[in-house]
C-alpha cells in the first residue's frame, strides 16, 4: 500500500470516528394549519412533511383526526383524511408525525378482522403486536424472487385441470356485477391448500362483508384467516390503505416461511380509490377519467405478491377486477390483464344459462400453466378447450338445425362431447375437487 493510500484510509477512519462523535440535533415539529377543505382535500399551510407521511389534525372536540400528505403547491400542503373528520373547522392545528407509516403486525392477528390501519373490528379486543412493517411494503430484487415451480390445488376442478395455478402466481378474477366473482372467491378460500388465507374487502358493500365472513369463510375457514375490510362508505384513503395493509399482512407471514393465499375483493375500488385522490389535488384525467397515477399504482401493489427469496415462504395472489358493463376493454380491466400472471374470465351468458362457476374458458388463460403441469395434462387441456371452442362457434348453426352431421368430423366430435365439457365446468360451490380429482375427471370427459 503506497503512502497516498495509507493517507485516504486515515482520513476516513477519522472521519467516521468524528461522525459517531457528532450528535444531530433532533429535527424540529413546526405546526402548521388548516386553511381549506374542499371535498376531501385539506389544504394546510405553515409546516412541511414528505409525501406519503402522517399529520394529525387537532379538531374542535380535541381529538385528533389522522391524515395523509398526498401533494403539495408551493407554500401548500395537500392532506387527506383517513378517518371521519366530524369537527374539523379553520385554523385547526396541523401537526405531522415524523418517520414513515408503519403497521403492527403478528401471529395473534389470525382468525381477527381489521380495518385498513390494524385496527380490530370484531369486538375481540386489542391484537398482539409482534412487529411493525412499512405499509407501503419493500422491494424484492426481481432476480433473487424463486421461480414459480409447483401447482396450487384450489378445489375447483376447471381451474385446477384447464387453468392451474402455481405456487406465487398473481391472478385476476374478471368479471361484470353479479356473475359469482364473491362466490367463486369464497370457494378458493375454503378450498386452497395454503397456510394462512389473507383476505382483503376493499370498497365492498358492509352487508356484503358480513355476508363473506359468516357464509363464504365460517368459522373453520377465519381460523387460519385474517380479513382486512374496508367498505365503501370509509374514505378513499382508508380504502388504499385497506389493499396495502393486507398486502403487509402477506409479506410477513411470508417472511416468516408460510404459504400465503391473498384474496382481494376488489383490484378495481383499489384504482377508484386512487383515481377519488389524484382528481382531488388536481391530477388531469387521462383514461375514462382514470389519472396516469391509477396506473402507476397497480403494478407497485401488486408486484408485492409473489415468491419470495429462496428459502422464504410465497403469496399466491388472486385480485377480482370488476368489468364495469362487462366491458373487457375496460382501462383497469386492460391493466391488471397486462401486470397479472393470468386471469379467468367469467361470463353473464354463461351465468344466465345457469352453470356455475360461470368461467368462460376461452377467454381464460394461466401463464405459467405450461411450466408447471406434465405434457399429458396440457394436451387434454388443448383437446378440451378445441372441442368446448369449436361448439361454442357453430352453436347458432347448430341450435337451428342448419348444421348435418358429417359435415366436420371436429363438429361431431364437439356435439357428442359437449354435455360432458358443459357437466365438468359445473361444481356445486359446497364441493371440492382436489387437483388429482379434476385432472382425472377431465381425462374421463374427454375419453
Amino acid at each position: 500500500m503506497d503512502f497516498s493510500q495509507r493517507l485516504n484510509q486515515s482520513l476516513a477512519q477519522k472521519i467516521a470516528q468524528l461522525s459517531e462523535q457528532i450528535q444531530l440535533p433532533p429535527a424540529v415539529v413546526v405546526a402548521g394549519r388548516l386553511v381549506r377543505m374542499v371535498g376531501m382535500t385539506l389544504e394546510v399551510v405553515g409546516t412541511h412533511a414528505p409525501i406519503g407521511s402522517r399529520c394529525q389534525i387537532i379538531s374542535t372536540q380535541g381529538t385528533p383526526i389522522e391524515a395523509e400528505v398526498v401533494g403539495f403547491h408551493d407554500d401548500r400542503l395537500f392532506l387527506m383524511p383517513i378517518g371521519d373528520t366530524q369537527g374539523l373547522a379553520p385554523n385547526a392545528k396541523v401537526v405531522p408525525v415524523p418517520g414513515g407509516v408503519k403497521v403492527g403486525v403478528g401471529r395473534a392477528m389470525l382468525g381477527r378482522i381489521v380495518d385498513g390501519s390494524g385496527k380490530p373490528l370484531d369486538g375481540k379486543g386489542p391484537i398482539e403486536i409482534e412487529d411493525e412493517v412499512l405499509l407501503s411494503g419493500r422491494r424484492l430484487n426481481p432476480l433473487s424472487r424463486a421461480p414459480i415451480a409447483e401447482p396450487l390445488d384450489v378445489g375447483v376442478k376447471a381451474i385446477n385441470g384447464l387453468l392451474t395455478l402455481g405456487r406465487g402466481q398473481r391472478v385476476g378474477l374478471m368479471a361484470g356485477t353479479g356473475v359469482g366473482k364473491s362466490v367463486l372467491l369464497g370457494m378458493m378460500t375454503r378450498f386452497t391448500n395454503a397456510d394462512i388465507v389473507v383476505v382483503g374487502l376493499i370498497g365492498e358493500r358492509g352487508r356484503e362483508v358480513n355476508d363473506f365472513v359468516r357464509n363464504n369463510l365460517g368459522e373453520e375457514g377465519l381460523r387460519r384467516s385474517v380479513v382486512v375490510a374496508t367498505p365503501a362508505d370509509d374514505p378513499p384513503l382508508m380504502r388504499l390503505h385497506g389493499a396495502m395493509m393486507a398486502t403487509a399482512i402477506a409479506e410477513y407471514f411470508r417472511d416468516l416461511g408460510m404459504n400465503v393465499l391473498l384474496l382481494m375483493d376488489s383490484l378495481t375500488r383499489f384504482a377508484q380509490a386512487q383515481r377519488e385522490i389524484a382528481l382531488a389535488v388536481g391530477e388531469p384525467p387521462a383514461s375514462k377519467g382514470y389519472p396516469p397515477s391509477v396506473f402507476s399504482k397497480l403494478p407497485q401493489l401488486v408486484e408485492r405478491a409473489g415468491n419470495g427469496q429462496a428459502g422464504s415462504g410465497s403469496i399466491t395472489a388472486i385480485y377480482t377486477v370488476l368489468a364495469e358493463g362487462d366491458d373487457q376493454a375496460d382501462p383497469v380491466v386492460d391493466s391488471a390483464r397486462g401486470v397479472l400472471d393470468g386471469h379467468i374470465v367469467l361470463s353473464r351468458d354463461i351465468a344466465d344459462s345457469g352453470r356455475y362457476p360461470a368461467i368462460d374458458i376461452e377467454s381464460s388463460v394461466s401463464r405459467v400453466m405450461v411450466e408447471i403441469v406434465g405434457k399429458e395434462q396440457l394436451n387434454q387441456a388443448r383437446r378440451f378447450k378445441q372441442l368446448y371452442s369449436t361448439y361454442q362457434q357453430n352453436q347458432d348453426l347448430i341450435n337451428v338445425g342448419a348444421y348435418r352431421r358429417g359435415a366436420d368430423p371436429q363438429i361431431d366430435a364437439a356435439i357428442a362431447k359437449y354435455p360432458a365439457l358443459n357437466s365438468f365446468l359445473a361444481q356445486p360451490m359446497d364441493q371440492a375437487f382436489t387437483l388429482q380429482q379434476s385432472v382425472q375427471a377431465m381425462q374421463q370427459t374427454l375419453s
